[in-house]
Formats: C-alpha cells, structure tokens, sequence
C-alpha cells in the first residue's frame, strides 16, 4: 500500500506565487534534505504521520476545494509523490508543487504548476540547487528568489539573465522576513526593470507568522 509521511494538511488561503489569495488546500509533507538559514517549516522535517493515499486524497477532497497544493518539507524528497501529484491530476484538480529546486523535477506530471525556488546564497544552500531542473521547466511553471540581502539580490539577477528565465517562465521575487526590507527588494527590481513579481507571504500578514495551518 502506497504511503506518504504528511506533517499537515489544512484549508487555507494561496498567500504566494501567482495564485495568492485563492482557496487552497495545503498538503504539507515531511522530510526535507536541506538546511536553509532561514527556514520557517523547520518542523517539517521530522513531525508528521504515515498515511495512505486512499486516506490522503479522502482528506483532501473533503475540503471540497479543487485546488491543491502539495509542500513541505520538500515533497519531492519522497519518491511516491510523483505517483500522488499524477492521481490529483487525473481527478481534475488544480495542483501546485512548491519544491526546493534541489531535486530533479523532470519526472513530475507536466500538468502540475511547479513553484521552484532558487536557492540564493543567503540560504546556505546554493550549492545543492539541482541547476538542470532549469531546463525541465514549463511555460506555466514559476520560480522563485528568496532574498536575504543585495549579495542575494545580485545572485538572483544575473541567474535570470543568464538563463533568460523571465521569458520562459513567471519569476517570484520574496524577503526573508526580518533581514531585508521588502521597499529594498522593490526599489532594486524597479531600478533594474526586471520582468518580475515581487511578493509578500500574505498568511504571515493575515495571521501570526509562525502560526501553523495558515
């Protein structure tokens, strides 16, 4: 029987990427391979229970919302993802993947909106980004840059220049909460007129920041 550890799955608000401020229902996974500095789902990593995907999918259509979306943790780092991701596809939900960037994306069912992030130096984990994921992404995929500082802002420009990322696909631009002022971030884009989508996380505004099953 297939099974997945999940550490959470909750009705929520979409509060990034360009879904944000849509229903969705969040199924959070645990395990995650990477330690970035700035983590917020650190508890991720080792809480959550084994459940089967009869009782998965059960759970998330009992919210009666069709669209989905599949976190962690890094979701990919458990291999029977890929098999759930293409069962939630073929039940004609809309799926989301938030995933690290530092697993090999190539084999997820190219009907699934991949948010991948990039990792930035600030995260410390630069060095584990599996690069020739950029040449799996779709038109309708989305990447994302996390910035810590103007090291990291600078890191994240020349990878969109140098992989023409904003004319192949959607390009997030965050701050990690705390260490950059989100006016810096926007100030910089504008300056350099990127072609991309600043973001705030919206469910750390709605509710307390750490608060979980937002």
């Amino acid at each position: 029987m297939k099974q997945l550890k999940i550490n959470e799955c909750f009705l929520s608000i979409q509060g990034e990427s360009t879904f944000a401020g849509l229903p969705c229902v969040f199924l959070r996974l645990s395990g995650c391979p990477l330690s970035c500095s700035w983590c917020d789902t650190e508890y991720a990593k080792d809480e959550g229970e084994y459940l089967s995907f009869d009782r998965i999918v059960k759970k998330l259509l009992s919210f009666d919302v069709d669209r989905i979306e599949v976190t962690g943790g890094e979701p990919l780092a458990q291999e029977p993802t890929l098999e759930l991701l293409q069962s939630l596809c073929d039940r004609g939900l809309a799926v989301l993947l938030e995933t690290s960037g530092a697993l090999d994306i190539s084999q997820v069912d190219p009907r699934v909106h991949v948010i991948m992030d990039i990792k930035c130096p600030g995260s410390g984990m630069t060095g584990r980004m599996h690069w020739s994921n950029l040449k799996s992404l779709l038109p309708h995929h989305e990447v994302k840059f996390v910035c810590q500082d103007r090291q990291d802002y600078e890191f994240a420009r020349k990878i969109i220049k140098d992989n023409d990322l904003s004319n192949k696909v959607t390009v997030l631009f965050s701050t990690v909460t705390g260490r950059l002022a989100p006016k810096d971030l926007v100030a910089w884009v504008l300056e350099d007129r990127l072609r991309a989508r600043f973001q705030l996380q919206m469910h750390k505004y709605i509710w307390p920041p750490d608060q979980r099953g937002v």
